[in-house]
């Protein structure tokens, strides 16, 4: 049996759209001589389409593609295995369950629930689905297929098991001849790694070939990198697709089986972290401007390594001529900031003016004078020329119909080290997911043929300059120790004995806790953030605004 997987950015609610780039697959994949083609997880809607599917229309409008899908494959002898939510016709449970329709000479020949429901991080999918609870192979073309959506493979090989059933344990005694799994696994620097070992788990314990067909795109932060995979029967990766892009390849399934699979290397991508990141961010970039609607970005350039590496991602995502930086030096800033980020604006070849704050600063003080009086300089003064600047960003971004690109990266998310309605505005956080020290490293990575940001911007010490010679090391640790300390508390929930235990001061573990917790509230103000770690601010990460712990 030929079996194709269909690797497609969706678009989460655009029913027409979605069902028009699947058609086009089924074609590619009658075209390569396939007898089914398998697309990802809720592909009809789109991942994930969260509250829509409170809404009966949505739903309704989901299964009328299911229908129109069934029809067009039913002229070209194709089977098609495509996700989508399904209602629950029982009153007790959840309206609805997250489902792969098999669909053959123009009707639904089945339907497979999934059982486990991921509710964690992002993922909150026990709010709208009610959980499989039978599951059945299908026979088709002399092929029994074991059919399972996402999760349902992940809960094998794990000493600490989130669930207490593993639906495969339940199909393989229906002697399945091979396990299709349709998914919406989302990106982060290291899952590309983590799904190839969860997948030579399952081959390992139901010695199956498996066919794994994921998302590519974005949707808002959650990014999808693709990397659909084949494993044989004997545990090998056969084939892994390109990173985000789409693509529709067929495979013979008597190829993956023991009798014709011997050991092999695996066949698989680089996974090396900064390239990887920085494709993922101008993936993201590109998703959430075309499917909103917008193509044109403006950011503020200061002559730092953190907006540099924002226009740098922007320009590659939109193209160079549909950015426009804005310079924004105060009296503050060295000659080199504006050299530096004239500098790049050049290399890269965008749009760049040059637009003074000191002389809006400084009638702000004038007007402010009475209340200030003689208080000595401080925050607020600071504060004053980051939001005159944010002002200049969003008069341009309001009059000429440009999207503002937030700039600030995670080390400075993460202890608050940012100014509410000045540096922290934008439509979208391109690095709010990013650590300072990973900045430089895809800074770095972007430099590896040719100087594009300047070595300087690389090189010098970064400060905000928002008072004379300011340092961020004058308010912060140096980030090649404060990162480590966020990392190992905030991806991993490390608590302050075993920080300490790992050789952190106690002081400094203590002061950098008290900040990541008292800042959650200019966080819960920030854009939408670009997800590329496993454990990113935003909707993975729900801390409590007035908690006390560690505050």
């Amino acid at each position: 049996m030929q079996i194709a997987i269909a690797q497609l950015n969706y678009h989460i609610g655009n029913f027409e759209g979605n069902y028009q780039k699947m058609t086009r697959a089924i074609d590619e994949a009658v075209e390569q001589g396939a007898a089914v083609v398998v697309f990802a997880e809720l592909a009809i809607v789109g991942y994930p389409p969260r509250d829509f599917l409170e809404f009966d229309d949505f739903i309704d409008r989901s299964l009328q593609v299911v229908d129109r899908l069934a029809t067009y494959a039913k002229e070209l002898d194709i089977g098609v295995v495509v996700g989508g939510p399904a209602r629950n016709p029982q009153p007790e449970g959840k309206d609805l369950f997250n489902t792969a329709f098999f669909l053959y000479e123009g009707k639904i020949i089945s339907q497979h629930g999934k059982a486990l429901l991921p509710t964690y991080d992002i993922f909150d999918e026990y709010r709208y689905f009610e959980p499989a609870k039978r599951f059945d192979v299908v026979a088709f073309k002399g092929q029994r297929l074991a059919i399972t959506i996402c999760e349902d493979l992940w809960n094998v090989g794990n000493e600490n098991p989130l669930y207490t059933i593993n639906p495969m344990d339940d199909l393989i005694a229906q002697k399945p001849d091979v396990i299709l799994n349709l998914s919406a696994s989302p990106f982060d620097y290291r899952h590309a790694e983590e799904r190839i070992a969860t997948l030579k788990a399952n081959v390992a314990r139901y010695h199956l070939p498996i066919f794994y067909v994921n998302h590519t795109g974005a949707q808002t932060e959650i990014i999808f990198d693709g990397g659909s995979l084949v494993l044989n029967d004997a545990g090998y990766v056969a084939d892994e697709l390109p990173y985000f892009e789409e693509l529709v390849r067929t495979y013979d399934l008597k190829d993956l089986q023991q009798a014709h699979a011997p050991r092999q290397a695996d066949t698989v991508q680089d996974k090396a972290k900064a390239p990887l990141l920085y494709r993922a961010l101008v993936e993201g970039i590109r998703n959430y401007f075309y499917k909103l609607g917008f193509d044109k970005a403006i950011l503020g350039l200061s002559g730092g390594i953190d907006s540099a590496l924002t226009l740098v991602l922007a320009a590659e995502a939109l193209g160079a001529d549909k950015v426009w930086a804005i310079l924004m030096p105060s009296q503050y800033s060295s000659d080199h900031s504006v050299s530096d980020a004239e500098q790049l604006a050049k290399n890269v070849g965008c749009r760049y003016d040059i637009i003074p704050v000191q002389p809006v600063y400084d009638r702000f003080m004038e007007q402010l004078s009475p209340q200030f009086k003689d208080t000595p300089f401080g925050i607020a003064e600071e504060n004053l020329q980051a939001r005159t600047r944010a002002n200049y960003l969003m008069a341009l971004s309001n009059k000429f119909g440009y999207i503002l690109l937030n700039t600030s990266n995670k080390s400075e998310a993460a202890v608050g080290y940012s100014t509410l309605y000045g540096d922290m505005c934008g439509g979208l956080s391109v690095i709010g997911d990013v650590y300072k020290t990973e900045v430089y490293e895809i800074a770095r990575w972007i430099n590896r043929n040719e100087e594009i940001i300047p070595e300087n911007i690389i090189t010098k010490p970064p400060s905000a300059e928002l008072r004379p010679d300011q340092k961020d090391t004058d308010s912060l640790p140096d980030y090649d120790t404060l990162d480590p300390l966020l990392y190992n508390y905030i991806e991993l929930r490390k608590g302050p004995k075993e920080l300490v235990a790992m050789g952190f001061e106690k002081a400094l573990v203590d002061r950098v806790l008290k900040l990541v917790n008292t800042s959650e509230y200019k966080r819960f103000q920030t854009p939408p953030i670009l997800r590329v770690s496993p454990k990113a601010f935003g909707m993975g990460r729900r801390m409590p605004i007035v908690g006390k712990y560690l505050s």
